[in-house]
């Protein structure tokens, strides 16, 4: 995957070996970029990443950041999510666990990384 070099890869084999085996949602609360509530009686507030594995999440993050500029799949989501006024760290987030389920999905039919189809006009 574009954005995804030797360091990226090698932390996430090493630091994640459930890469694979779980469902997106486990994956993503596991890295801890799944959003979680802050709500407290009737008071309902934004929700927040918290826990897992925060050495994982940082070199995502990173590679995130690399993504949004040179993977035209992931960059047209981002854009995408900012068109329709999302702050952009939390896009870089959503961004994030997007290409966490990627990787997941990936690693557990051990596929290669194809470019997605482009839509006709």
């Amino acid at each position: 995957m574009p954005a995804i070099g030797k360091v990226n890869s090698s932390t996430l084999l090493s630091r994640l070996p459930e890469l694979g085996q779980f469902t997106r949602q486990k994956i993503c609360a596991l890295v801890g970029v799944a959003p979680y509530n802050d709500d407290s009686g009737q008071w309902h507030g934004r929700r927040h990443i918290a826990g897992g594995r925060a050495g994982v999440r940082q070199v995502l993050y990173m590679a995130t950041l690399s993504a949004v500029r040179c993977n035209p799949a992931l960059r047209d989501y981002y854009q995408r999510l900012l068109g329709r006024g999302v702050e952009p760290k939390a896009a870089l987030i959503a961004v994030l666990r997007k290409m966490l389920t990627i990787l997941n999905a990936m690693v557990r039919d051990n596929t290669p990384w194809r470019p997605p189809c482009p839509t006709p006009a």
